[in-house]
């Protein structure tokens, strides 16, 4: 069952990790980035994953960074952006390889061409951060509640007003 209710064939998401691993590589070759791996954990808790992350050189282009998952990929686009590749697993939601697959292209393409929009909201209840993602077959809007001190540091990075990234620079 690997971990999962009703996820029998879980092995048929190693497509989502070498579309990953040659897309890094791509991007590394093609834009101007600092490229690390490493083995970290998800949360307090968590065992540790393999994780490769693209700096950009120009620091108002925003960060990639791919966390290699069982069975998936956990993809984070900028300070906020996450997205599960699969959501689910379970075999009842039956998400398609081939489609996370087109999903993370399309939603990284976005991000290296400027599409990525973020900023901290503050509202009676405490401050919230919210983050864009438009680009070619993407148009996707995001919310979530920040803590003080992640929003305290959050305004002094800037995210006060709304950020727009930058697009990634080509190598020459």
């Amino acid at each position: 069952m690997d971990g999962y209710a009703h996820a029998t064939d879980t092995d048929r998401f190693a497509l989502l990790h070498e579309a990953a691993d040659d897309l890094l590589d791509e991007l590394t070759e093609r834009y101007q980035v600092e490229r690390r791996e490493s083995k970290e954990p998800l949360g307090l808790d968590d065992a540790l994953v393999r994780t490769v992350r693209l700096i950009p050189r120009v620091p108002t282009a925003a960060p990639l960074a791919v966390h290699f998952t069982d069975p998936g990929l956990i993809l984070r686009l900028g300070r906020w952006w996450e997205e599960s590749l699969p959501a689910c697993a379970c075999d009842t939601c039956g998400e398609d390889p081939k489609e996370l697959a087109q999903k993370l292209h399309t939603h990284v393409a976005a991000l290296t061409e400027g599409g990525l929009w973020e900023r901290v909201r503050r509202g009676l209840g405490g401050s919230w951060f919210e983050t864009r993602l438009i680009g070619t077959g993407v148009k996707s809007d995001r919310e979530g509640p920040l803590s003080a001190a992640g929003a305290r540091d959050a305004r002094r990075g800037g995210f006060a007003a709304p950020v727009q990234w930058a697009p990634w620079q080509m190598r020459s």
